[in-house]
Order: structure tokens, then C-alpha cells, then sequence
């Protein structure tokens, strides 16, 4: 049973969700604006939260903001706004997924079934070795984490499982859909276009220079290709 926080100021949806999802199994607790949302966040250290954008005293960016300054504990964007920009700045946030209204409670429910799965599964049952590293990169497959030159780096769940997903299959090219199989799943494929800025924001935290990727390389026209190229200073002239 999954300890689910539903932020939003609709008190007519969160009821009948929360209704819903407690019948799936989930224990589910609701707030109505962010303030409240980010003090039952910290009183109650939810398995996932479901975050309305537009609220009163503090929206949704803003709340994403500050759980992401604390926790890395996943988020879905609930929200009617389904403009492009608003996805991306979601993602670049630190946002998990996002689910625009109108919606489909089953809808929901898989897709918060899905990011928990990402949580749980990170690293996976039988990966081997339980710590994978290739230049001054190195992530933990046990204790979840990440860290370059000793620098600890935070990353949201799927962030951590793409990252994974590349290093466990370091020098193959690997293909958007590929990408979405094992990330997100199956039920994805028709969000390709979002593998990309999800890359940029990996490359954001765990690359020295973004712009010149180290160890996430584009092979244009196929995919990405995860290998540890050498830093600059230790190419000879």
C-alpha cells in the first residue's frame, strides 16, 4: 500500500479521487493549496504526490520547487493546462509525469502505479554489480545514489532510472522508444518527444559541461549512447 499526497484546491475531485484510489489500495491523504500541501509533506513523508498547478497562496511550480529542495520523492503535475512550455518547465523542475484534466481516474491511477514502480525498481532486483561506474561517475544501486569527483547529486526518480538504464548498457545506442520501454513502459510510446528534455536535464546534473556532454552522447538519427569520453585536461596534445 502506497502512502499517496493529493494537493488541490478542487475539494470536489480530490474527494471522489481519493476515494477511488483508497479502493486500489492506496492510503491517500489531500490538501487544498500548497502551503498546507508542503506541511502535511513534511508531517507525513508521502510515497508520491499528486500536485495541482493553479492554487491559491503558493502554486504548484512553487511547491514542486521547494519539495525538490528537500526530497526526491516523485511528483505527477495534475493540472488543465496542456501547452508544451508547461510540461517542460514541469519536467525541468523535477516533476515525475504529468497528467492534464480532464482525466480518466483509471488513467491516473496506472500512471501513479508506473512512477512508483520507477521507485521501487530503481537499480533493479538483480542488477549486478550494485554499483556501477564509469569515469568519476558513480551511482549506487543499493543506497540510490549518485555522486561525481565525491559531489553527491540529487535526482528524481526517473531522472536516477534513465541514468541507470544508460550506464547498465554502456557503448549500445539506444533508441527513444527503448528509452520509454524501460523508464516509463509500454503505455508511454507516444511521449518520445519528452525522452529529449529529459536528457538535457540528466546532462544539467551529472555532466561537468552540459554543452559538451562527457557521458551522454546524441547518435543523430538513432538515440543516445552512454560512454565516459575524457575531460579535456586529460586528452594530450
Amino acid at each position: 500500500m502506497a502512502k499517496l499526497l493529493l494537493i488541490d484546491d478542487d475539494s470536489s475531485l480530490t474527494e471522489l479521487l481519493s476515494v477511488y484510489l483508497d479502493e486500489l489500495g492506496h492510503k491517500v491523504h489531500r490538501a487544498q493549496n500548497g502551503d498546507e500541501g508542503l506541511r502535511a509533506f513534511f508531517a507525513l513523508q508521502p510515497d508520491l504526490v499528486i500536485l495541482d498547478v493553479t492554487m491559491p497562496l503558493r502554486d504548484g511550480w512553487q511547491t514542486l520547487a521547494r519539495i525538490r529542495e528537500l526530497a526526491t520523492t516523485p511528483v505527477i503535475m495534475l493540472t488543465a493546462r496542456n501547452e508544451e512550455a508547461n510540461v517542460l518547465r514541469g519536467f525541468a523542475l523535477g516533476a515525475d509525469d504529468y497528467v492534464t484534466k480532464p482525466f480518466s481516474f483509471a488513467e491516473l491511477a496506472a500512471r501513479a502505479h508506473s512512477v512508483l514502480g520507477r521507485v521501487q525498481n530503481q537499480g533493479g532486483k538483480n542488477a549486478s554489480p550494485l554499483q556501477l561506474q564509469h569515469g568519476d561517475l558513480v551511482v549506487d544501486l543499493t543506497t540510490r545514489q549518485v555522486w561525481r569527483q565525491r559531489e553527491v547529486l540529487h535526482l528524481t526518480p526517473t531522472e536516477f532510472k534513465l541514468l541507470v538504464t544508460l550506464m547498465q548498457r554502456v557503448g549500445e545506442v539506444l533508441t527513444p522508444q527503448d528509452l520509454v520501454r524501460s523508464v516509463w513502459g509500454e503505455q508511454y510510446l507516444d511521449d518520445v518527444g519528452y525522452v529529449r528534455r529529459y536528457v538535457w536535464h540528466l546532462r544539467k546534473k551529472i555532466e561537468p559541461d552540459p554543452a559538451q556532454p562527457r557521458y551522454i552522447h546524441n547518435e543523430h538519427g538513432f538515440g543516445y549512447r552512454f560512454f565516459s569520453s575524457p575531460a579535456a585536461s586529460e586528452v594530450p596534445d
